[in-house]
C-alpha cells in the first residue's frame, strides 16, 4: 500500500477534550472533571442518537445540548456568559504537543482532518491552534448530515482529496472511529495512548472509580466489534515512520 493521504480524526487525536476541563473548573470549582466527562459523554452519545434517529443537527448543536444536560442533571446552574465561555473552549482546545510536528513531517502526503465537527467550529479550532499552514482540507461530516461511524462520513475522504480510499491513511485515538473506519474500507492507525494493562491497573487501584478512569475505561479502550486497526502507536510522533516505510 502506497499511503497518499494521512486523514485525523480531530477531537481527542489531534486536539485534547480533556483540555475544556480547565474552564469547567474555573466556572464550577470541584465540578470540573465530572462535567468533562459526562459533557463528552453525552456528546458522542448524542451524535449517535441523532444519526439513528434521523434527526441530524449539527455539532455544534449537539456540543450544546450535551453541556446543557450535563449542567441540568449535576443540578449546576449557569448563566449564559458561563455557558458561552465554557462552550467556547472547543474553538481553542489544545493540540497534543507532538501533533504539529507529525503532521510537518508527513507533508509529501495529503494531510486532512475528517471529524464529526461542524465546519465553523473546525474552522476556528484548525486557524487557532495554526494547523491551517499544513492541512490540506478540513472535512466536516456535515456535508452528509449523519456523524461518524456512519459509512456515509467516511465517504466524504475520496471526493475531498481525490485519493482512493486504499491509499489512505485514517488516524484516531477512539476505538469506535477506528472500527467504523476499518469496517469503511480505510487502513487505520490507532493512537493507544492507555494501555489496557495501565487501565486495569488504575481501576484496581481503588473501589471508588474517579470520572476521568470511567471516561478511559468507557472510551479509551479498544471495542469488541470484529475490526482491529492495522497500526498501534503510542503517539502521532510514531506516523511520519509508517508513513515514510510505504
Amino acid at each position: 500500500m502506497r499511503i497518499k493521504a494521512v486523514v485525523f480524526d480531530a477531537y481527542g487525536t489531534l486536539y485534547d477534550v480533556q483540555s475544556v476541563a480547565a474552564v469547567t473548573e474555573q466556572a464550577f470549582p470541584g465540578h470540573g472533571d465530572m462535567i468533562t466527562q459526562l459533557w463528552r459523554i453525552k456528546q458522542l452519545e448524542y451524535s449517535w442518537l441523532r444519526s439513528l434517529m434521523g434527526r441530524y443537527e449539527d455539532f455544534a448543536t449537539v456540543t450544546r445540548d450535551s453541556l446543557a444536560y450535563t449542567l441540568r442533571v449535576l443540578g449546576l446552574a449557569s448563566d449564559p456568559a458561563t455557558f458561552d465561555r465554557i462552550i467556547d473552549k472547543y474553538l481553542h482546545l489544545e493540540l497534543y504537543s507532538d501533533a504539529s510536528s507529525a503532521l510537518t513531517a508527513m507533508k509529501g502526503c495529503k494531510l486532512a482532518i475528517l471529524s464529526n465537527g461542524s465546519p465553523a467550529m473546525l474552522n476556528a479550532l484548525v486557524q487557532n491552534s495554526g494547523l491551517d499552514s499544513v492541512l490540506d482540507a478540513t472535512i466536516s461530516v456535515d456535508a452528509a448530515k449523519i456523524f461518524k461511524p456512519s459509512p456515509q462520513a467516511y465517504a466524504l475522504i475520496e471526493p475531498a482529496l481525490g485519493v482512493s480510499p486504499a491509499d489512505v491513511l485514517f488516524v484516531s485515538s477512539n476505538p469506535w472511529d477506528v472500527s467504523g473506519a476499518k469496517a469503511f474500507g480505510l487502513k487505520v492507525a490507532w493512537i493507544e495512548r492507555i494501555t489496557p494493562e495501565a487501565m486495569a491497573a488504575t481501576c484496581a487501584a481503588s473501589d471508588l472509580v474517579p470520572p476521568l478512569t470511567m471516561f478511559k475505561a468507557l472510551r479509551t479502550q479498544m471495542d469488541q466489534l470484529g475490526f482491529a486497526p492495522d497500526y498501534r502507536i503510542a503517539a502521532l510522533s510514531e506516523l511520519p515512520g509508517i508513513v515514510a516505510s510505504k
